[in-house]
């Protein structure tokens, strides 16, 4: 799916004219819709927006010359081993 994603933003111009701030505007805004959907409890809204977060940042790794199954990895190596607990429904690390 990735490489789709990376197909189409180089299609509409986006991998060519896109700057990574732009970008990262794109993504605020995609996540201030799924803080609304979650808010209106609007599950179609929700999986719409997750699926557009995720474009977003496919293509803002691609603008930084990263790639988003790395990012993740990386990110899922630093979490598999932090500890913490639950407060108030959020996971706080531990310091």
């Amino acid at each position: 799916m990735k490489n789709n994603i990376l197909q189409w933003a180089k299609d509409k111009g986006i991998l060519d004219n896109a700057t990574p701030m732009s970008q990262f505007i794109k993504t605020l805004e995609e996540t201030s819709e799924l803080g609304t959907a979650i808010q209106n409890n609007n599950l179609a809204e929700i999986q719409d927006a997750i699926g557009d977060i995720y474009v977003t940042i496919c293509i803002q790794a691609e603008l930084n010359g990263l790639d988003i199954d790395t990012c993740i990895e990386s990110a899922y190596e630093v979490i598999s081993k932090r500890s913490g607990k639950m407060i108030n429904g959020t996971f706080v690390k531990d310091e």
